[in-house]
């Protein structure tokens, strides 16, 4: 798990639109990375047009936010498209990212335990130390909790 103050994973990774997204890239800037398991599923969907409906707030207070899911960059072009989403989503497929920030967790539903990512967000500073982490997310209200420490800071 990460702490508070420690430097967060590097990264580089495929994104929405063919291109690449890399961490350090958005320096000095602060960055949102939010989990999320699967797309296009009603939590995710939801969490996905939440971070987009504030993505010009976020955008005032220096803050780039990227979703980041084991889905694949075909996927997320279609999961943006089909729910107009604004966000940087970026493709894990391997797990190693999500290994790195501690999400890739055993999971368990319905008497059934399976690995899966646990839906949380990391807010990054600007000289790319873990500001703040919250795990097992409700997405419910939380856009406007990651806006409001984005601003804080």
């Amino acid at each position: 798990m990460l702490t508070q103050g420690a430097d967060a994973p590097e990264f580089t990774l495929p994104r929405d639109g063919g291109t690449d997204v890399t961490l350090s890239s958005f320096r000095p800037g602060k960055v949102v990375l939010y989990f999320y398991p699967k797309d296009d599923t009603p939590g995710c969907t939801l969490e996905g047009q939440d971070f987009t409906a504030r993505l010009a707030d976020f955008t005032a207070a220096n803050t780039t936010v990227i979703g980041i899911s084991k889905d694949s960059v075909k996927a997320h072009d279609k999961f943006c498209k089909k729910h107009g989403l604004g966000v940087i989503l970026a493709s894990d497929e391997n797990g190693h990212t999500c290994e790195d920030y501690g999400v890739w967790l055993e999971k368990s539903m319905y008497g059934k335990t399976y690995m899966g990512i646990e839906r949380t967000t990391v807010l990054i500073d600007g000289a790319g130390k873990v500001a703040r982490v919250w795990n097992k997310v409700s997405v419910k209200g939380h856009a406007d909790e990651v806006l409001a420490a984005a601003q804080a800071l």
